[in-house]
């Protein structure tokens, strides 16, 4: 950027003039260059390609030949766990569900909310509630075909009271935990 004075009429008059566009020659010049295609790279002769190189990937005739990429297995995460046990105890009712992961969807669940358990029930909120929850859910289950499921615990659960009575008994129902 260029600085001038406009007009000569003072320090405090100054004004920023952009600088002035290249010459038409330069222009034409960069034009040219833009238009000419690179050159294709040649050949290698066949003594300078290695010795186990395949020939059909180096000669003239293939130069125009597209390899397609290599076919990559499914997505593995899909078929190694895709079922998740997650459980909730409240200070009033043990619900626990299994989620399918690829979809994101609930597969199955079981809650002490559930209107048809409540009579049978002492306690919606204690472990015997979550023995009765677990083998609920892994009865649902198996008669939806889902034969294996995998638990997912929050950090502050242990194996331990409600959670233990909730997985011991979705196991002693027939369903295989990974």
């Amino acid at each position: 950027m260029a600085v001038f004075d406009k007009g000569g009429l003072g320090i405090g008059s100054e004004a920023v003039r952009p600088n002035p566009p290249p010459p038409a020659s330069t222009l034409r010049c960069l034009a040219t260059l833009r238009r000419a295609a690179p050159p294709p790279p040649p050949a290698p002769s066949p003594a300078l390609r290695p010795s186990g190189a395949c020939s059909l990937h180096h000669s003239s005739e293939t130069s125009d030949m597209v390899i397609p990429p290599p076919e990559r297995a499914a997505r593995v995460t899909r078929f190694l766990k895709p079922y998740l046990l997650r459980m909730h105890f409240s200070n009033k009712y043990v619900s626990a569900q299994v989620i399918h992961t690829p979809t994101a969807t609930v597969a199955c669940s079981a809650s002490s909310q559930e209107k048809l358990l409540r009579p049978n029930m002492e306690s919606t909120r204690d472990v015997s509630a979550a023995v009765k929850i677990g083998k609920l859910l892994g009865e649902r289950l198996l008669l939806k075909g889902i034969p294996a499921v995998s638990i997912h615990m929050k950090r502050e659960q242990k194996y331990h009271g409600k959670v233990k009575a909730v997985i011991d008994s979705v196991r002693e129902a027939g369903v295989k935990l990974l």
